[in-house]
């Protein structure tokens, strides 16, 4: 007969397979504890250093889907600006962070999860909508322009760092998706995934020790301006490794990660990650913190696009 210790541990280990194989990793609660344990595992200092400090702009609203981890990233992009001493950073909820005057102020921006509604997806229009009695017509002309805003704003030098869901911010738009690298299409369920280096020897991604990432994690698939490869792909997963896929992808190999040049600007995305839980990797803070050197200009790398001869064959 099973004990009540071993029926315990047999239940705790079904439910441990279920909440990693599943869609529901439980949230974590930003506490004292989960605050000291980012910043024990935060990289100390950048990977350029005697560097100005820059100024970052983190927009965190979203209108559509409320990614739990927006808090989170938050709390981690404080936690590298303390420690690093490289960053000065303003969090944002307003729209009106996108007058041209206003982006003015920061050296990049960090769309945090900005997820819109569908179908519609344009968060500036969703903001807009919420906030005023400004006709549709109206809206509609003051949220173009806010694209315009930032799109001129990173085209002029700016920096724009796109963490996981914000790819979404601005979905339909195919000049905004030129800019960025692509749109969302879709995601299966959450699983366990292998995501890989391009090139390991790739400044942005030394902190991976070429082994990669191994996490749960939502696996993204891209649409539009991706298919274009106008950009330098950093990390990838294999599509025949994943479960749930809603049709068979152009390509197994499927980016998750990359920067571009964009005019005289610069644009870094990663899809990792959706949750909490892979922030106390110390390999991925040092990505994000290389990822943030990147946009404001102070890590110099190749950016450029990746010849079709060049990427990965699987």
């Amino acid at each position: 007969m099973l004990t009540i210790k071993k029926t315990l541990l047999i239940l705790s280990f079904f439910i441990s397979i279920l909440t990693v194989s599943g869609q529901n990793i439980q949230p974590l609660e930003i506490t004292d504890e989960w605050l000291a344990e980012i910043a024990e595992k935060a990289p100390s200092s950048t990977t350029i250093k005697n560097v100005s400090i820059k100024k970052v702009l983190v927009f965190s609203n979203a209108t559509g889907f409320q990614h739990w981890t927006i808090p989170h990233n938050v709390e981690m992009l404080k936690i590298l600006a303390k420690k690093t001493k490289a960053f000065e950073i303003h969090i944002g909820y307003d729209v009106t962070n996108f007058e041209k005057k206003n982006l003015k102020k920061y050296d990049a921006v960090i769309l945090n999860n900005s997820n819109p509604k569908g179908p519609k997806r344009d968060l500036f229009w969703d903001l807009l909508k919420e906030n005023s009695s400004y006709s549709d017509a109206e809206i509609e002309k003051q949220a173009l322009k806010y694209e315009q805003n930032l799109i001129n704003y990173v085209a002029k030098g700016g920096g724009l760092m796109i963490l996981h869901g914000a790819i979404v911010v601005q979905n339909n738009s195919a000049e905004f998706s030129k800019m960025s690298g692509g749109s969302f299409d879709y995601h299966p369920k959450q699983q366990q995934m292998h995501v890989k280096e391009v090139d390991v020897n790739h400044p942005l991604v030394k902190a991976f020790d070429g082994e990669g990432l191994i996490h749960v994690d939502e696996p993204y698939f891209f649409k539009n301006a991706y298919f274009n490869y106008n950009f330098r792909p950093l990390l990838y997963i294999e599509a025949d490794k994943l479960d749930g896929l809603r049709k068979k992808p152009k390509n197994n190999i499927n980016y998750v990660s990359w920067v571009k040049k964009h005019g005289r600007g610069r644009v870094f995305y990663t899809s990792p990650s959706h949750n909490a839980q892979s922030l106390a990797n110390p390999k991925l803070l040092q990505y994000f913190l290389d990822g943030l050197q990147y946009v404001v200009g102070d890590l110099k790398c190749n950016d450029s696009p990746l010849p079709l001869s060049e990427h990965p064959k699987n």
